[in-house]
């Protein structure tokens, strides 16, 4: 019969270079029955795991001397240390430094200030996983499943916490940057009428001296050749007209960035699919355009009516976001490889289709490319959390599993990939109304 692996005193390293946080830290602790070792900087926590072999280590990531980045790399690379599981705390609210860590081996972050009772219960559910983990070899047909559950619970987590944190800052910045610009373009909006106008009775007061006066002064004369008057009657509305434009444009825009970051994360509504799909495509213009290495990507709608369908309308937007900017990507980098070689289509596109089931009471989109494709290995892993083709510091791997997580867990939807290499790639995603 198995013990509890909780049941003996366990020795849990606190790394942090705040007096205060280990007092706090090792207080509940040892309130808790659990031995409490403290170290101050990365130096003297390596020295400590090596010879007092703590059952997990709880490490700070801003620290004088090695950061705590540094340290849990040294850890991993020691033989001695390397199986000793690692929680980072940080107060950092950057997505990239907590994927970052988890990527160089730690287990789990906690985010300062914490909870006591988030850290034990952490604590708690690392100490069993590196107990099982130990002893997996003993126990594999027990206790396989357990862990495996264990381990893929964990996974979706983190890339949950990793997902909110982004779709919140993310929201709130989009959002904050659609409204910032709504206040000098309504200031331009407004001015550009005004202006038009003047220009328009300045220009006609001109003529009437013109009309009145048919002989003017020498000096005057001179000034109309100089000025190139005649060009300048020409080319005053056109520029007006491009500035109206231009000014419409921003509005646009504006109106894109916070229809795609909707604040939404508490309960779902009603969506007009299509409007996130637009907003999204207009947010990506710029990316669409020819960059000089590659040809313009053309993207073709083929919308059916779809009725509004009960939603987290910024994490299908994100969704929306992940595809068409891994198809952009795939189009950029063929090009950037084979850019002495004939183009790899007459013409590439993107094409975004929307039907409807009313009988399933479903909606499908599909988002198709014409691009390079993918082998079957690489399609058979795209929702992989951490799994990339892209080049180091190009992408975290995380797209497309948060994707699969917003769709299927989040939604109660499906989404499938489908390529080959030369024939491009379809992702179909089908959605409950």
């Amino acid at each position: 019969m198995m013990t509890d692996p909780l049941s003996k005193p366990m020795h849990i390293l606190l790394v942090d270079d705040n007096p205060n946080n280990l007092k706090v830290l090792s207080e509940a602790i040892q309130g808790y029955g659990w031995k409490a070792l403290m170290a101050t900087d990365g130096e003297s926590a390596i020295e400590q795991t090596e010879y007092a072999h703590p059952d997990l280590i709880l490490l700070d990531v801003m620290m004088p001397g090695i950061d705590g980045f540094e340290t849990c790399r040294r850890l991993k690379a020691n033989p001695i240390t390397q199986n000793t599981p690692i929680i980072f705390m940080t107060a950092l609210s950057e997505t990239t430094d907590k994927v970052k860590g988890l990527e160089i081996g730690a287990v789990d972050y906690i985010t300062k200030p914490f909870q006591q009772e988030e850290v034990i219960a952490r604590l708690k559910l690392h100490l069993k996983i590196s107990y099982l983990t130990r002893t997996l070899e003993q126990r594999v047909q027990e206790r396989t499943a357990e862990l495996s559950q264990s381990l893929q619970r964990l996974q979706q987590t983190q890339l949950q916490l990793i997902q909110s944190e982004k779709m919140s800052t993310l929201g709130q910045l989009v959002a904050g940057i659609g409204h910032e610009i709504n206040n000098p373009v309504g200031f331009l909006d407004g001015n550009t009428s005004h202006i038009k106008g003047y220009v328009n009775d300045l220009l006609r007061l001109i003529y009437l001296y013109q009309e009145k006066l048919p002989d003017p002064d020498p000096e005057i004369e001179d000034l109309v050749e100089e000025i190139d008057f005649e060009y300048i009657t020409e080319d005053l509305p056109k520029l007006l007209t491009s500035m109206s434009q231009g000014i419409s444009r921003l509005k646009d825009i504006s109106l894109s960035l916070r229809t795609f970051a909707r604040a939404d994360m508490s309960s779902k509504v009603e969506y007009q699919i299509h409007e996130g799909i637009d907003s999204t495509l207009m947010l990506l213009k710029h990316r669409l355009k020819d960059n000089g290495d590659r040809p313009r990507i053309h993207t073709i709608t083929e919308y059916c009516e779809l009725p509004p369908i009960s939603c987290y309308p910024g994490q299908l937007n994100q969704v929306f976001m992940n595809i068409i900017a891994n198809a952009i990507d795939a189009f950029d980098e063929y090009y950037h490889n084979h850019s002495h070689q004939a183009p790899l289509n007459e013409q590439n596109t993107l094409t975004i289709t929307t039907l409807v089931d009313p009988q399933q009471q479903s909606v499908t989109i599909c988002i198709q490319d014409n691009g390079p494709g993918m082998p079957p290995e690489v399609q058979a892993r795209v929702f992989e959390p951490s799994f990339t083709t892209k080049p180091v510091g190009k992408g975290t791997g995380l797209g497309l599993a948060i994707s699969y997580q917003i769709i299927v867990d989040k939604h109660n939807g499906q989404i499938r990939c489908f390529s080959m290499p030369g024939e491009g790639t379809k992702f179909v995603i089908n959605l409950p109304i």
